[in-house]
């Protein structure tokens, strides 16, 4: 049961696949002292690897405790897997399903102010050497593996011996996956659908970014869950802006001078080239009110809710959607987004035409500029 008292909904992973809970908690914000979410120096007052690992190991027991049984990380989370298998192989959970990424690796090495946090590659040599890490931290319990931000300029989906790698492993009785990011992110899901190993669709699960500011995934997602794959939503609360700390003012007015065209600057977003600028749309030059948008703070007000978990809600009530995932790093950030699932799905139905959403390629150039803290 949930802290609101409700039943955790849930879905299966995949074909044939393990039973998961439909709200999953997601690692990104606790595995690594840096990261681009909203609050952290509040949230997060003690951020060595101890203090991490502590708050880690209680939000984890604080989601299972409230019926969440899928946890997700990733190889360039930091010490996200370490902290996950460490929990598993101590708590013992055999219903709790961990799924990870590869395809980052971590480069922040601890630090604040590191040059760079990630790098990317898509190449079969860093799948092998990720896979091997991911499973000795994992220890058996790795149900998905999933390519981390997936687009057409990873040259993963023309590259025979990679996809032949994955297609090994899903033999072998693991999941595989993908993970989409960027304003290309629905053709990448469509180009993606089309592969195959065996007959089959070679990608079982898609984790998309959708969420009441970037919707333009939604067409692809539907697709995708109409030919049988599992659908996750990350960055529902668009990583802090939808919740009542954050606000959409904490945007630079001019994200495209921001992100500064420059290679490599940390914070660069993951669907596109470096230094991707905003066009002109309905959403240049917006002001932006200090707090979530105005609309969506009297809506959960109303329902004696946090915008997150409206926002939350919304996620949830997508047709094609199985899992949303939390990003919680609080247990009071936990209960808000678990209150989701009280506001019910015809109503969150109703708020998908609250028209909220920016041009992609002005959201995600938003996303690129926020800085890592």
């Amino acid at each position: 049961m949930t802290a609101a008292g409700e039943r955790m909904p849930v879905t299966g992973l995949g074909p044939g696949g393990p039973q998961v809970s439909r709200i999953g908690l997601g690692l990104a914000a606790l595995g690594r002292p840096a990261y681009i979410t909203t609050g952290r120096a509040g949230d997060l007052p003690d951020r060595s690897v101890g203090g991490m690992r502590r708050r880690t190991y209680a939000m984890l027991d604080a989601g299972y405790a409230a019926g969440i049984r899928y946890f997700d990380a990733a190889r360039s989370y930091g010490r996200a897997e370490e902290f996950l298998g460490g929990w598993l192989a101590d708590r013992g959970h055999r219903d709790a399903v961990a799924g990870s990424k590869w395809g980052y690796r971590y480069t922040g090495d601890w630090r604040m102010d590191a040059e760079k946090q990630e790098v990317k590659e898509h190449s079969l040599t860093m799948f092998t050497t990720q896979l091997a890490q991911t499973e000795a931290l994992l220890s058996g319990r790795l149900a998905l593996y999933q390519v981390h931000s997936l687009t057409r300029e990873s040259g993963l989906l023309d590259d025979r011996g990679l996809l032949a790698a994955l297609a090994r492993l899903r033999e072998a009785g693991v999941q595989v996956g993908l993970t989409t990011s960027g304003p290309g992110q629905a053709d990448t899901l469509r180009r993606a659908m089309k592969v195959t190993a065996g007959g089959q669709p070679l990608f079982t699960v898609a984790q998309v970014t959708w969420n009441l500011l970037e919707t333009s995934v939604a067409g692809a997602a539907a697709e995708a869950a109409a030919a049988g794959c599992t659908i996750v939503i990350k960055e529902a609360v668009a990583n802090g802006r939808l919740t009542p700390a954050g606000t959409l003012a904490d945007v630079p007015a001019n994200p495209a001078a921001a992100a500064g065209g420059q290679p490599g600057q940390v914070g660069q977003p993951k669907g596109g080239p470096p230094g991707e600028g905003a066009p002109p749309g309905r959403d240049a030059g917006r002001e932006r009110p200090g707090r979530p948008d105005s609309r969506l703070a009297e809506i959960a007000a109303a329902a004696n809710m946090t915008v997150d978990a409206v926002a939350i809600a919304v996620a949830l009530a997508n047709p094609w959607a199985s899992v949303v995932l939390s990003g919680a790093v609080t247990s009071a950030q936990l209960n808000d987004n678990l209150a989701a699932l009280t506001f019910g799905a015809l109503a969150a139905g109703e708020l998908a035409d609250l028209d909220l959403a920016e041009e992609p390629a002005a959201y995600w150039s938003a996303r690129a500029a926020r800085p890592w803290r």
